[in-house]
């Protein structure tokens, strides 16, 4: 239930776009975990594992797994919104990407966020990330499993 109201809570923050899907999608915390075990072999590296769950004309969710420290992200067109589906971890935000470059159109990755504020992230919580902030994910005694909504911002 506690997914269910956080995730209705995530959905709500996504501005509306006039020409969404009538499809409702659910999913239940058993049903990301199960996805996760998928990703649980290509999430020992850096930047973890992920996978696309659906399209829609302004956002995407996926999941994401993570077993050790995350690279520095920053996303210049989507904001982030993280669900904690499983675990903790510390999530550094803003300051400045270390050593970063340009992977993808849009996407930016370094060693480190340096000079960022430290959040701790534990199950059930929820998190905004807008476009362009600096961003890195340090799961803390474990593995840190999560539901992400992609939102386009720019």
């Amino acid at each position: 239930m506690k997914l269910i109201a956080g995730l209705a809570l995530a959905a709500s923050v996504v501005p509306f776009a006039g020409a969404q899907t009538l499809t409702v999608d659910h999913l239940t915390q058993s049903q990301l975990i199960e996805k996760a075990r998928d990703l649980d072999e290509r999430a020992k590296g850096p930047d973890g594992a992920s996978s696309k769950l659906n399209e829609y004309p302004n956002h995407f969710t996926m999941i994401a797994l993570r077993h050790q420290d995350g690279r520095a992200e920053v996303h210049e067109n989507y904001a982030d919104v993280f669900f904690v589906v499983q675990g903790s971890a510390k999530l550094l935000t803003g300051g400045t990407v270390q050593d970063g470059n340009t992977v993808s159109p849009g996407e930016i990755r370094g060693k480190s966020v340096l000079n960022g504020v430290e959040t701790t992230l534990n199950q059930g919580d929820i998190v905004h990330i807008p476009a362009t902030v600096p961003h890195q994910i340090l799961p803390q005694g474990g593995s840190f499993l999560y539901f992400v909504i992609k939102v386009k911002e720019k």
